[in-house]
């Protein structure tokens, strides 16, 4: 499997932080949006508008779905364990999977997703203990043409790389107004590169993510202290440098944060050297099994997004 180059064509890659995306439709579209036997569709039919309009924007030639297998993996638990523990449903054996709170209208429709995806032939990949973010770590790593990561989250900023012609699609109003993500962007915003936001991260914390990040050291704080200590390396060898000029404050709180920064940049960063299965990640222009599609639609009554994204496919 090969990607980014075939012969001496360049090949833009665009990577699905697919969760990300059917959760920004489910939310999105109104829950009104039914199959025939009154079964709520609008993530699944969200979706796929999400992806007609991206392919139409942005012309990619190779497509994959990033997928969860492990939403919350154990081995970054066992470093934090805060992390991502408010969106845990329920308390699973010692052993167990987690279970992810999702909306009750939403989980029946992520297997209709899978199908749909399958029969279209766009590649679905996911690796167990890994997060889409993983997989999308690893495939950036791995591409040697132009990249386009599309999701909402913005712990992926860390991809960014102009160098490598990476950047993130951030959808800011459906997919259709999207914040193209460069380093000019991130260096503006957060005053880091792509290869700093995830020192930055773990400095400011982050709720969503259950990061607790280093108390009394918010955003502009850790930007300021990276732009003056280069990166958190340099940052806690200041901590232990009289001459550093630190603030008793920030000195003390970063010492106190030992711990934690010793194992958040390994939560924090996404990883880059997933195995991954064998797949095909081009395009396709038809649907790879036709008849399944057909059943899918009339079951579920998306005929109408997927129409538009096949004419979009075909184009």
């Amino acid at each position: 499997m090969a990607w980014g180059i075939i012969g001496s064509v360049t090949r833009r890659l665009m990577l699905l932080d697919t969760a990300s995306l059917y959760f920004r439709a489910y939310f999105g579209v109104p829950d009104s949006v039914r199959a025939p036997d009154g079964t709520p569709v609008n993530a699944a039919r969200g979706l796929l508008d999400f992806i007609a309009r991206l392919v139409q924007d942005h012309r990619p030639d190779e497509l994959v779905a990033c997928w969860d297998n492990d939403w919350r993996p154990q081995w970054r638990v066992d470093l934090i364990p805060t992390y991502k523990a408010h969106r845990v449903a329920v308390e699973t054996p010692v052993g167990q999977t987690d279970e992810e709170e999702i909306p009750d209208t939403l989980s029946p429709q992520v297997p209709i997703i899978e199908d749909v995806l399958a029969a279209l032939g766009i590649a679905r990949v996911g690796v167990t203990p890994y997060e889409a973010d993983d997989v999308i770590g690893t495939l950036t790593a791995r591409a040697s043409g132009p990249v386009d990561i599309v999701t909402g989250d913005r712990d992926l900023y860390q991809l960014v790389d102009d160098a490598r012609q990476v950047r993130v699609l951030y959808p800011l109003k459906g997919v259709g107004t999207l914040q193209m993500t460069d380093e000019a962007w991130l260096r503006e915003k957060y005053g880091v590169d792509g290869a700093g936001y995830v020192d930055l991260a773990l400095l400011r914390g982050d709720p969503s993510d259950g990061l607790p990040g280093v108390p009394g050291i918010g955003e502009k704080t850790a930007a300021k202290l990276l732009d003056a200590y280069g990166d958190l390396a340099g940052i806690m060898a200041a901590v232990d440098d009289p001459k550093a000029k630190l603030t008793p404050s920030q000195r003390k709180r970063l010492d106190e944060a030992r711990d934690y920064v010793a194992v958040a940049p390994k939560v924090v960063r996404v990883a880059q050297d997933v195995s991954l299965p064998d797949f095909d990640p081009a395009l396709p222009r038809e649907p790879r099994d036709p008849a399944a599609l057909e059943a899918l639609a009339d079951q579920w009554g998306l005929g109408g997004a997927l129409q538009r994204l096949l004419t979009t496919l075909q184009a």
